[in-house]
């Protein structure tokens, strides 16, 4: 059974065949090379429905066999292990001064990774077609490669409604701006799904699949550019609240009296700890990169001013990161962004802060993140990813026109 809207519906055989595709799928990817007897065993599926869905999933060059093994009780077994050449996921990050783009195969393998200056703001139609003519030239380089592209996803700094429309991304200047619809005009219905969600959340998705924690039940991912925001998987699910706005951890309010915010009030996570009470003061998008390179040299030298700040900064985010461990209870908190760059300086400081303000006995752990600047636009081709592992499994051939 399913169940809708309007109650419990009979499942159709393809929606049984789809889902029992999608658990052969990930099985394979999980624990490949594997045979057909290891799949039947742990999903629970009898052979004869294993060997049609292995089958289906070989023609459609998602699976393929890759000799046997003797190294096991009686015959010899055929092993599988995920196929996937002909086909791309593509994520593309939009941030305020660059536009990252980053290809994958079916099993994460990175295939381009671009990343281009942007000078967003100017207009959405504008950054629309500077984004879609990116989103092109990647298209192209698979399309060379003979690869089908499963979808695209889209990162975006700002509140994104579960629709997927951008209701307010405050450093684009953008405000209820139907960016997916706008890119698939722009790109002319390229025949592969556009979807856009918060920067934050794709992040946290590209943690669990690809990062230093990848399978991890519960993290948190923090975003370090200009503005602070938190992905959040709880019970292995991307966790975006009602209408989508979930995790806007950089305006939680730590100190009522503290420096004012974009937001309009004092003292939030984001003007206590973010890049500009690094930088003291709100830093130009263009410069950013260059003025954080100066703090880790300056830190490195022993400057004993900018220690200062950074462990002033740290403490602030040792703070943040205690309110929201104390409320979800995440495995592992993810700091993203360009608090890599300085996490040998933030962390002792954050970790002090944590170890003495969270509740749940073994605290939290807080580490940088090992995708760096990628984690977004990785991030969103994870969530393609995500999609074929629920059974979204590849048709016909979509190429620009």
């Amino acid at each position: 059974m399913i169940t809708s809207t309007t109650g419990p519906q009979p499942a159709d055989f393809a929606d049984v065949r789809a889902t029992n595709l999608a658990v052969v799928l990930r099985f394979v990817r999980e624990h490949a090379p594997c045979s057909r007897a290891d799949i039947a065993a742990s999903t629970g599926l009898n052979k004869a429905t294993v060997s049609s869905l292995v089958a289906d999933l070989i023609d459609r060059r998602l699976v393929r066999e890759t000799g046997l093994t003797e190294n096991r009780v009686g015959r010899p077994a055929t092993m599988l292990v995920l196929d996937g050449s002909p086909y791309a996921a593509i994520g593309v990050e939009i941030n305020v001064d660059y536009v990252s783009a980053v290809a994958t195969g079916l099993a994460g393998e990175r295939l381009l990774t671009w990343r281009r200056s942007f000078a967003g703001g100017a207009s959405v139609s504008q950054d629309v077609a500077a984004v879609a003519a990116v989103i092109r030239r990647v298209v192209g380089r698979m399309a060379k490669d003979d690869r089908q592209i499963l979808g695209l996803a889209v990162a975006v700094p700002g509140l994104v409604d579960v629709q997927g429309v951008v209701r307010f991304a405050p450093n684009l200047g953008w405000r209820d701006a139907d960016i997916s619809g706008d890119l698939a005009k722009a790109l002319r219905d390229p025949g592969f799904a556009v979807q856009v969600d918060n920067d934050a959340n794709l992040a946290a998705l590209a943690e669990q699949r690809f990062g230093s924690h990848a399978g991890a039940a519960d993290l948190v991912y923090l975003t370090g550019e200009i503005g602070v925001g938190a992905g959040v998987i709880l019970d292995g699910r991307l966790r975006r609240g009602a209408r989508g706005y979930s995790g806007e951890l950089g305006h939680v309010q730590l100190d009522p009296e503290g420096p004012p915010c974009r937001c309009g009030r004092r003292g939030c996570l984001e003007s206590v700890a973010g890049i500009a009470a690094v930088l003291r003061r709100e830093p130009s998008p263009a410069e950013i990169q260059v003025e954080i390179e100066e703090v880790v040299r300056s830190a490195r030298a022993g400057d004993a001013a900018t220690l200062k700040i950074l462990d002033s900064v740290g403490r602030g985010l040792g703070r943040g990161v205690a309110v929201i461990a104390n409320l979800v209870n995440p495995e592992v908190v993810i700091l993203g962004g360009y608090y890599v760059l300085l996490a040998p300086w933030l962390l002792p400081a954050v970790h002090e802060e944590v170890a003495g303000r969270v509740i749940a006995p073994g605290g939290c752990e807080v580490v940088a993140s090992t995708l760096a600047h990628d984690a977004a636009a990785l991030g969103g081709a994870a969530r393609v990813l995500d999609s074929v592992d629920s059974g979204r499994l590849p048709g016909g051939a979509a190429r620009l026109a």
